[in-house]
């Protein structure tokens, strides 16, 4: 089999244009939106702080993410084709899995950040500094890449001898183990085994730190200093939440018991749906970026 087709949603004639639309709006308005909140994280100096240092990092993510998924769905829906080759599907599968797996990692360092923050303030300075900041961006970034570029080989070394139509907008791993012959026993282990690593792990230390921070939150005696040390967590929970909600389903249940039309909804949550609110969340909810984005517009306006 040289090539695969994507089904996407050609199941819904009628809606095509309007997808179209709608996706092209959103895959802009996150490019703008996580341009903008890098751009004042890295020219504003009174939020360059590690927090943000992190959230200039996963708005660039969000860029990469929806970037590996949203052109090539627009492309499928305005050809009316969604042909693509083998070598591509297996790049794309591993640009999202990498991709996904650090948006993973980035969101526990975030989370510990969190948690030194709040839990050991007084050594906030000398921890969380520059260089430990770089390291676990960069541990983030990196340690998937092995890790996946097996997991694409040994699902892509399977054989395809059915259908070449895969259910789905992108090249995801339950709607291919679907289409291959033979047992696919083994590769769901795998799946499993680095879902664990990735998915599961990082989120139980994410919950470990928010346990403590909740629990010292409470100790505080000022109710101002409760509010404020949850608002900070807020958005941060939130986003969590979210990825991890839909993420986790996709990957943590074996492919007989995954409705194809569920499985699609899912991954368009989270590969798409949640770039997309992640600025609203982090900007609305964020005083020092709302600060620092009228400080810019009032700047502009008198230039004008």
């Amino acid at each position: 089999m040289m090539e695969f087709v994507l089904v996407g949603f050609s199941d819904s004639p009628h809606l095509q244009w309007v997808l179209f639309a709608v996706f092209l709006l959103m895959y802009v308005t996150i490019l703008i939106c996580n341009s903008i909140i890098i751009l004042l994280i890295r020219y504003d100096p009174h939020i360059q702080t590690p927090m943000y240092f992190f959230l200039s990092h996963f708005s660039f993510l969000d860029i990469c993410y929806v970037t590996v998924t949203i052109p090539r769905l627009l492309m499928d829906i305005f050809s009316q084709k969604g042909n693509i080759s083998l070598l591509s599907c297996a790049a794309q599968m591993f640009f999202v899995l990498v991709l996904g797996g650090t948006e993973c990692l980035l969101l526990t360092a975030m989370a510990y950040d969190r948690y030194v923050a709040i839990c050991h303030p007084l050594n906030y300075a000398l921890v969380m500094n520059h260089k430990v900041c770089v390291q676990l961006v960069a541990a983030s970034w990196i340690s998937g890449i092995p890790v996946e570029i097996g997991q694409t080989y040994q699902i892509f070394s399977l054989p395809f001898c059915g259908s070449n139509r895969i259910n789905h907008f992108f090249c995801d791993i339950p709607p291919l183990l679907s289409l291959a012959c033979g047992d696919t026993l083994l590769n769901e282990i795998a799946v499993y085994i680095v879902a664990v690593v990735f998915v599961m792990l990082p989120f139980l230390l994410i919950i470990a730190s928010y346990t403590k921070i909740v629990s010292n939150i409470l100790k505080m005696s000022s109710a101002r200093g409760r509010v404020k040390a949850f608002s900070t967590c807020s958005s941060h929970l939130t986003v969590v939440v979210l990825f991890y909600g839909t993420a986790s389903i996709t990957y943590l249940q074996p492919k007989r018991n995954q409705s194809e039309g569920v499985g699609k909804l899912l991954s368009l949550f989270y590969t798409i749906l949640t770039p997309a609110l992640n600025p609203v969340i982090y900007t609305l909810r964020n005083k020092d970026i709302m600060q620092a984005l009228r400080k810019v517009l009032g700047k502009l306006l008198r230039k004008d």
